[in-house]
């Protein structure tokens, strides 16, 4: 007979419920505090809603109003140097985390809004209507908020996608030795978000002063918590990960406040990550001025119920208990804030053209110039001083015969080696003598705690290095193992690290490598062998690199982490990771951004490639007999093509060929042939020809998966086609 032991979790799992002791142990100076904030919240949002009522607000207008108390109980225990980020219902984390930096002794109910605090109200409301004076200059609009000189990293539209960014803000600050935490804010529907779960394990594994802030307000837009959830106490899921965990009434600021002060200090004594459930509810629908009951899916009843147990009427019960403040101070309070808020709203609306009594429009002075739209997509190019210096121009005692993976280990040992700041993370790179193929050999060994082997959890591990990226205190290389897994880490790759500079106005940084393995002819089959340079080339925000030689991919890496843009390496395994070739000594050696290779010189036809395929690109040139110029783009980012080489080209040969080995589906040749005929149709004798692999992905069968693929024979029948 099988016996039964009841197994008993690590960590602990709590409910925290204030007392009236709890109350009158506050200090006045606390709860004045709160008071303030809190009405600040409301106020902001109440004139959110007006303008969103009157169709002032471009997009959603996502309120917390009922929620603020989540809000100010977590953020005011915080320090400048903590960081937030949080989720498209982010107003209310964002203020009253920058009220925080700009006010860090607090507020007293009798005082007058600082110029500071003004400016905020402001600056906050601009950036929500999406005007030139906000924070993001009006690119990020209601869900993306940032200040990041304040801590607030970012508030997010992708629900649960900000979450795994929180666990590189906290690695930097572990790795720098300070005490620093930091809280990601998102609510019930992200908890059931895998990068979510992704994250909370690997903050747990490594034990990062993650506090994920669960703020629960019962519906995801209109689907309950119990309908979504076997276990609607999210709380709950942190024994499974062995995180300490917290459950609280939301609508208690100081009931949060003293969880936040608990899990702050299990933090910051290196005990790893933390979780906080605040119970809560908007009183207002999914976004917009109308209650949920307006929707049918809540009833009145319920929304009174919560109304009744407000954050606001809660502390100035208390303030009011123990002589802290008058009611007649209260209303004095509530009024003098309304009245700033008034006037803040007015100075972003005008009368609108139409002349309607009574009608208001934006102001147009506000709005952003469309010269903006561009702007700031990604950094300024590096300066290139030097001469450009190719393969022909290496003294025979500059180079050295190597095997081109040993090359890719040489070349980041050194940048490691130069600068302190470099990490590498990734899947297994810490061990097997340099990961799956050999790519990070010795570097474990020669940099401790700086070479990380994630768990197999490609959402959270590159998102933990976009976090690092946006920090800024460290740079990350991140190892994808196959070329397929972006598919896996999308959201992190393409929402996140890739349109982050860009929509919180285009100034801040992301320096950030993502090396990426192409399995291609590995018989590893249709999820392992996909070439993604179409899709990270139509993806924004990147910039990506495609070394065909060992001497280009030290030159070409080199030069793109001077960018401080996320720059995608594509790396081919078994066509180019075995081969040998000479590398330079110098690996330090630089080649310039933006500018392509002419391999071949030739009057016939312009063949343009990247990768391995330029190789096979000069062995058809030289079979087919046809006197055909061989371009290595070796920079594929729309940014980055060298067009004054290709047209120069092409309106010599006024033939095009664009050869790529991956599948038709997403070729990266066919955005650069509709580019070409748009640029330098004049010049065309014939349409832009096109090599390239099946439709379907390659199979595991060695005679399918070397069908599926381009050859040196598909490219010779393309020349001889002309």
């Amino acid at each position: 007979m099988s016996t039964i032991k009841n197994l008993k979790p690590n960590v602990s799992w709590v409910q925290l419920e204030t007392t009236q002791e709890d109350w009158d142990d506050a200090t006045p100076e606390l709860l004045q505090n709160f008071a303030v904030q809190l009405h600040l919240v409301r106020a902001f949002e109440e004139e959110v809603l007006n303008l969103a009522g009157q169709k002032l607000i471009n997009g959603p207008a996502h309120s917390s109003i009922g929620q603020e108390g989540g809000a100010v109980g977590s953020c005011v225990p915080l320090t400048p140097a903590d960081q937030v980020n949080g989720s498209h219902r982010g107003h209310h984390q964002f203020l009253a985390k920058v009220f925080g930096y700009v006010q860090p002794t607090g507020f007293s109910v009798d005082d007058e809004l600082s110029p500071e605090v003004v400016d905020v109200l402001y600056r906050s409301l601009a950036e929500i209507a999406g005007l030139k004076d906000g924070y993001c200059k009006g690119r990020g609009g209601s869900m993306h908020l940032q200040w990041k000189e304040a801590g607030a990293m970012g508030t997010n539209a992708i629900v649960g996608g900000a979450v795994p960014f929180a666990t590189g803000f906290a690695w930097a600050d572990k790795h720098a030795g300070t005490d620093a935490a930091a809280v990601t804010y998102f609510g019930d529907g992200a908890a059931n978000i895998g990068s979510v779960l992704e994250a909370f394990n690997l903050a747990a594994a490594w034990k990062l002063p993650t506090l994920f802030f669960i703020e629960n307000n019962q519906y995801a837009v209109s689907t309950t918590v119990e309908e979504a959830t076997g276990e609607s106490r999210l709380s709950g899921r942190g024994q499974g990960f062995g995180i300490r965990s917290w459950r609280v009434d939301g609508q208690d600021t100081l009931a949060v406040y003293l969880a936040t002060q608990q899990a702050l200090e299990h933090m910051r004594a290196g005990e790893g990550p933390a979780i906080i459930e605040a119970d809560t509810y908007r009183y207002f629908h999914q976004n917009g001025p109308f209650p949920g009951s307006a929707f049918g899916y809540r009833s009145k009843d319920e929304e009174q119920g919560w109304r009744d147990r407000d954050p606001i009427a809660l502390v100035e019960a208390h303030l009011e208990r123990r002589g802290i403040a008058t009611r007649e101070q209260l209303d004095s309070l509530a009024g003098r804030i309304k009245e700033v808020m008034t006037e803040v709203g007015s100075r972003i609306v005008e009368p609108d053209a139409s002349g309607r009594p009574g009608k208001l429009q934006i102001k147009q002075s506000l709005w952003p110039s469309t010269d903006f739209i561009d702007i700031g997509i990604r950094g300024e190019a590096p300066e290139f001083t030097g001469d450009v210096k190719e393969w022909g121009d290496f003294a025979e005692d500059e180079l050295e015969k190597r095997k081109f993976v040993d090359v890719v280990a040489a070349v980041m040992d050194r940048r490691m080696e130069t600068d302190d700041s470099v990490i590498v993370l990734g899947e297994d790179v810490h061990k097997l003598s340099g990961g799956s193929r050999g790519a990070t050999k010795g570097l474990a060994e020669k940099y401790p705690g700086r070479v990380l082997g994630t768990p197999i959890s490609e959402a959270a591990f590159t998102g933990l290095g976009g976090g690092i990226a946006l920090d800024g205190r460290y740079y990350p290389v991140i190892e994808l193992m196959y070329a397929d897994f972006l598919w896996v880490a999308a959201d992190q790759l393409f929402n996140q690290i890739g349109k982050a500079r860009h929509m919180f106005g285009g100034e801040h940084d992301m320096p950030l490598i993502l090396r990426i393995k192409i399995g291609t002819s590995t018989g590893y089959g249709s999820q392992h062998s996909m070439d993604p340079a179409g899709i990270l080339a139509t993806s924004v925000g990147w910039r990506i690199i495609a070394p065909s030689t060992a001497i280009d991919y030290v030159g070409l890496l080199n030069t793109a982490m001077r960018t401080k843009d996320p720059v995608a390496v594509l790396e081919h395994d078994a066509d180019l990771y075995k081969t040998e070739g000479l590398a330079p000594k110098d690996l330090d050696y630089e080649l310039p951004l933006g500018k392509a290779a002419v391999r071949r010189e030739g009057s016939g036809v312009t063949v343009i490639s990247y990768l391995s395929m330029v190789k096979r690109a000069l062995d058809a040139v030289e079979e087919s007999g046809i006197d055909g110029e061989v371009i290595d783009l070796r920079w594929l980012d729309r940014a980055s093509i060298d067009w004054d080489t290709l047209e120069a080209s092409i309106r010599k040969t006024n033939r095009v060929v664009i050869v790529e080995q991956g599948a038709q589906g997403t070729s990266y040749g066919a955005w650069l042939a509709d580019a070409i005929q748009q640029r330098l149709f004049d010049w065309l004798d014939a349409p832009v020809a096109r090599v390239h692999g099946g439709e379907a992905s390659p199979s595991i069968s060695k005679a399918l998966e070397e069908a599926a693929n381009a050859t040196t024979a598909d490219i010779v029948a393309a020349l001889k086609a002309f």
